[in-house]
């Protein structure tokens, strides 16, 4: 059976928060490296970019991969102008953003981004062959023998979740969703119907979110709710939030466990194999 694989680089959300407290689970933004046999995606490009970047350089091989975009806020692009691959010219990226139009296009917010005062050098800067790829989320991205298919989520400015299909196997990444309390989507259920895995932005506890009405962000519950509803085989937490230290996420992830039998939560340099 071709290889199916998950890494997770950066899991965490906000900001990053490297140090001593955060070690086991780990301090980066959002990245995840998804192989789908001899295909590359990569979700997000967080600060967990940089070090996937240079992981990815020291194989040396010629690099062709698809880099999806949840949004552009800091904590899921920050990585983007450090990702060594991108400044030799030998390598080829996409680079995918569901939620900019009408009102934006990808290309201008990077140069937004990279430009003075914020930071000191452009894109002109990156030698790599980067196509900049604006789409709406609802739409179906057909990467050769992989399916994506993407939804919008709950989210200030908008925010695009993926499915991934491969090879009778499948995993969704629904991070910054407002989840809702009460109820289910049917949208986002049927997104994830049967999915083996599903990765979705669990950054608050029930005490949290109340006081974070409107931020964009769900708890466990509220992802699990979804994952009983569409009959996931694997619920995994994710975008942890800052202050969430090891000893704290230990406790939530037991919590969760205690619901639903077999939950993991995402941590830096974990694999996961489908």
């Amino acid at each position: 059976m071709s290889e199916f694989t998950i890494r997770f680089w950066g899991v965490r959300g906000s900001i990053p928060c490297p140090g001593p407290a955060t070690q086991r689970y780990g301090g980066n933004t959002p990245c995840i490296e998804v192989r789908c046999g001899d295909r590359l995606i990569i979700l997000d490009a967080g600060t967990g970019l940089r070090e996937l970047g240079n992981t990815l350089l020291a194989q040396g091989d010629d690099i062709d991969a698809d880099i999806l975009l949840t949004h552009c806020h800091y904590d899921h692009v920050a990585g983007l102008p450090f990702f060594a691959p991108f400044y030799q010219p030998q390598h080829r990226f996409r680079l995918w953003a569901g939620n900019l139009l009408p009102d934006f296009r990808l290309k201008a917010v990077m140069q937004m981004m990279m430009s003075e005062p914020l930071f000191p050098i452009g894109i002109e800067t990156f030698q790599a062959v980067i196509d900049y790829r604006d789409f709406t989320a609802g739409q179906t991205i057909v990467l050769g023998e992989v399916t994506v298919r993407t939804i919008a989520l709950r989210h200030p400015g908008g925010a695009t979740g993926y499915r991934i299909d491969y090879a009778g196997r499948s995993v969704a990444y629904l991070t910054d969703n407002e989840g809702r309390r009460e109820d289910h989507d049917a949208a986002l259920v049927a997104l994830t119907r049967d999915a083996d895995l599903v990765i979705y932005d669990t950054t608050y506890t029930e005490d949290e979110i109340d006081a974070k009405k409107g931020w964009g962000h769900s708890t466990w519950r509220d992802g699990m709710r979804l994952a009983d509803a569409a009959g996931v085989k694997t619920f995994c937490l994710f975008h942890h939030a800052p202050e969430h230290d090891d000893d704290t996420m230990d406790a939530i992830l037991a919590e969760a466990r205690a619901v639903r039998p077999g939950t993991i939560a995402a941590m830096e340099q974990a694999v996961i194999r489908l």
